[in-house]
């Protein structure tokens, strides 16, 4: 389960770059003084160059979100997807241990791995994404998280909200009206659900965006299962769509042409698409509010607790309403 801690203040405060060397160094990993910070807000990654060895990437994982059982969870299931010849990167077994700690740290290492954007307007990348996501999927179905929460209206819809509400992040000009229109997109998700009935959970990549896939001449590779969580399956097909209404139609149709050559898919899921997006946008405003006391917070993003954000956010949440009253895309 998460267990983030409210009083735990700028938790990478002593995570500098000589303290990821001699974290390295710890496990029997000797860095070359090349260190380079990549992109991550949530946690901190680094590619690292490695004495008379090919660089290595160390992440450390936010102190107090995950368990150690919870991260040892994600790591099992994505070296399962690996032993299946599924093309994703897991955590390297360093003196036959996947996660490590050092100063109160607690740090993993994976092999570099290159690769490029998607070309998500082509159909083809689309059908061939759509293939590796159902066998991601086919494994996901043969056992269930423990440790992990599920994505659903409670964790990702209703906490969030009260978490938001309960520690004044709304400005008391908009709050009345904020209050309102996110308890009444959180009432068109459960209508959602509803319509969409008793739909099947499984292990999910959970964040499954064009950004957390590399393509190579060899097709996707995908990275990044921090964020992995039992839910339907929708919720790793979704977040490939964008632009209009018809051209995610025809998307969702390249992406289940593939998907379907190796996973059935349940067409009752389409009724959560815009449930699921309602409720990210949800628990993306409460995941940067939880994190607004780490300094890199408020510099990645500034426009964040204005007042116009908040304004946009009740415009958005507004024409989710209308739209999870829509029929659902047609599969």
């Amino acid at each position: 389960m998460t267990t983030d801690n409210p009083d735990t203040v700028h938790p990478y405060a002593a995570l500098g770059p000589d303290c990821v060397l001699d974290a390295l160094d710890s496990i029997g990993l000797y860095g070359d003084g090349r260190l380079l910070a990549l992109n991550s807000y949530e946690n901190r990654v680094y590619q690292v160059g490695i004495e008379d060895s090919q660089p290595l990437v160390a992440k450390f994982y936010r102190p107090g979100r995950w368990s150690d059982a919870a991260i040892l969870e994600e790591h099992a299931f994505v070296a399962e997807l690996a032993e299946r010849e599924i093309p994703v990167v897991p955590a390297l077994a360093v003196n036959g241990r996947t996660l490590h700690e050092y100063q109160g740290y607690r740090f993993s290492v994976f092999p570099r791995h290159g690769g490029r954007a998607p070309e998500l307007g082509d159909p083809a990348v689309l059908e061939w994404t759509g293939r590796f996501i159902a066998r991601i999927h086919e494994a996901g179905k043969l056992a269930a998280y423990k440790e992990r929460p599920a994505i659903d209206p409670a964790t990702f819809g209703a906490e969030p909200r009260d978490y938001l509400l309960a520690n004044n992040f709304i400005p008391p000009e908009l709050l009345a009206a904020w209050s309102s229109v996110s308890e009444q997109a959180l009432d068109g998700v459960r209508r959602c659900y509803d319509r969409a009935g008793d739909v099947a959970t499984l292990r999910l990549h959970g964040d499954c965006h064009g950004g957390n896939v590399l393509w190579t001449d060899a097709g996707p590779h995908f990275v990044d299962f921090d964020d992995s969580r039992m839910g339907p399956a929708i919720q790793d097909l979704w977040m490939m769509l964008s632009g209009e209404r018809h051209e995610q139609v025809r998307q969702m149709g390249d992406i289940l042409a593939g998907y379907e050559d190796f996973c059935d898919f349940d067409s009752r899921e389409m009724h959560l698409v815009e449930a699921l997006r309602t409720l990210r946008l949800i628990h993306y405003s409460a995941w940067i509010a939880r994190r607004w006391d780490d300094p890199a917070f408020p510099v990645a993003f500034p426009w964040f607790n204005t007042q116009r954000y908040w304004q946009d956010r009740i415009l958005e949440l507004r024409e989710q309403i209308a739209l999870m009253d829509e029929a659902p895309l047609p599969v």
